[in-house]
């Protein structure tokens, strides 16, 4: 792999057959954005692709948790005139297109990770950082236009860019990007952390989650195995599923989530769990065959040395170069893999399942156990119980007389927070230093907190609220509230 500089801006390459492929990637993605901002670093994707003629050339743009990338194919010269009016769309961004650009995005409807992958990552997280995954945040009509300057002059410059080529650069290539300094990160933390457990969520099918250190080979292994025995059960075998993947997800200083997810049936989620949970718990009591390590050591080498795997091994390097990370190369990689044993793969495996977390569709019946025979818990939020001192409300005597369940809700809000007692009993709190944003819903409000909490404090659900709106309103910064998206039905 070469390495040039060109503008400030480092340029990996490597020669791979076909047309030239180029990758311009910035280290910035939906994590390193707010629930208040969510979105915004897609919307500046849009308003610079927005800029561009009409071109005769494969080209494209997309933003994930971590990266921001502007890709094309073509003759070098149509890749060199691309990347200049790319960078001078970043350089000068259009943006009177904000609003619509925002139609453009709510019209596309995309998301920064797989959804399933998502709600784990918001279940370890928070509604922060890598957690963002799975919201829709305020939506894209509600991004603030400081927010798009503010992560434009933050991320979309030399000092924060790399750019891949699967060939030398073109002659006369320019990369005409401000400068700027390379964005400090630390670690994600962790808003749960320690002890498996399951939790239903929005999710087309069963995942699980483990917290890990990324570089982990034998791990990886262990995953890779783990999903090949999958497919065989779940799709193979009794055809509950089609699809069976595998995700990571970076969370700073080499740590990070790595996922094994499944699609299911209709009415076959909870036997997809069941199958998901027991071949992981089996896995991490008796190892992989030596076979089956060996099997996914052929598989690795395989995939590494396809003349086609140089695009993906050169966005690897750019990743590593734009956050400070080792990238070791194909022959290394495939050494290391080369020595890995079953047993180290076993006791890889075995370790990383004590931060295992199982997320299902909802409505999904489990009943699981750990390792020593105990239940698998419930993750659920819920808070020790209501203050004594606040305001309080109730639902409204109607509510009460015809639906019992609803005498044993309560809304509270004091000095400290807000909290709601479901009528199953189940008790949430948000404090105010960690409220997110404050969906302004007509005279109501639904109150978004990090651990990740919603609380909605809404007059159809609460009699006299007034009072209690106020003393939200007052407690919350106002930076933090935003009027419901135009772009969402009521219902949503």
């Amino acid at each position: 792999m070469h390495r040039d500089v060109i503008d400030g801006v480092p340029v990996l390459w490597e020669q791979a057959p076909g047309p030239l492929e180029a990758a311009l990637v910035f280290g910035c993605g939906a994590r390193d954005e707010t629930f208040r901002t969510l979105g915004v670093t897609h919307l500046v994707e849009h308003l610079a692709m927005s800029t561009l003629p009409r071109l005769h050339h494969e080209h494209n743009a997309m933003v994930d948790l971590e990266l921001t990338q502007f890709t094309a194919t073509g003759r070098p010269e149509q890749i060199t005139a691309y990347l200049t009016l790319v960078c001078q769309a970043l350089a000068d961004l259009p943006v009177e297109r904000i609003e619509q650009e925002s139609g453009v995005l709510a019209a596309e409807d995309g998301c920064a990770s797989h959804p399933t992958v998502g709600a784990l990552l918001s279940h370890r997280y928070g509604i922060e950082g890598l957690g963002l995954a799975p919201w829709n945040g305020p939506g894209p009509d509600r991004i603030p236009l400081e927010a798009v300057r503010d992560v434009v002059a933050r991320f979309f410059h030399a000092g924060n860019a790399v750019l891949v080529l699967t060939g030398p650069p073109p002659e006369g290539l320019r990369l005409p990007l401000p400068a700027g300094p390379r964005p400090a990160r630390g670690e994600a933390q962790q808003v749960r952390t320690a002890h498996s457990r399951w939790q239903e969520d929005a999710v087309p099918g069963p995942g699980l989650g483990l917290d890990c250190d990324l570089a982990d080979q034998p791990l990886q292994l262990a995953l890779a195995v783990l999903q090949e025995r999958l497919r065989n059960t779940a799709r193979h075998q009794h055809g509950l599923s089609y699809d069976v993947s595998c995700a990571s997800a970076a969370a700073g200083l080499g740590r990070g989530e790595r996922v094994v997810h499944l699609d299911a049936r209709e009415g076959e989620e909870q036997r997809v769990a069941v199958l998901l949970w027991e071949g992981a718990l089996k896995l991490a009591a008796e190892g992989p065959s030596e076979e089956e390590v060996a099997e996914e050591v052929a598989a690795a080498r395989e995939l590494f040395l396809d003349p086609r795997a140089v695009s993906f091994e050169l966005e690897l390097a750019a990743s590593a170069e734009l956050f400070g990370t080792p990238y070791r190369p194909v022959p290394e990689r495939l050494a290391l893999l080369e020595k890995v044993t079953a047993e180290q793969v076993h006791r890889a495996f075995a370790r990383a399942m004590d931060s295992a977390l199982l997320v299902v569709p909802p409505g999904t019946e489990v009943s699981l156990r750990l390792p020593d025979g105990s239940p698998l818990p419930e993750a659920r939020c819920t808070a020790a119980g209501l203050p004594a001192d606040g305001q309080q409300f109730r639902p409204s005597v109607k509510d009460r007389l015809f639906h019992p369940a609803a005498r044993r809700a309560r809304l509270v809000l004091n000095d400290a927070g807000v909290w709601l007692r479901n009528p199953d009993g189940e008790v949430h709190h948000i404090p105010y230093r960690e409220v997110v944003g404050v969906e302004i819903q007509g005279p109501g409000r639904v109150v978004f907190g990090a651990a990740p909490c919603v609380i909605p404090v809404l007059p159809e659900m609460f009699a006299g609220l007034t009072p209690g709106l106020r003393a939200l309103d007052a407690a919350v910064p106002e930076e933090l509230r935003y009027a419901a998206s135009g772009f969402r039905s009521a219902d949503n």
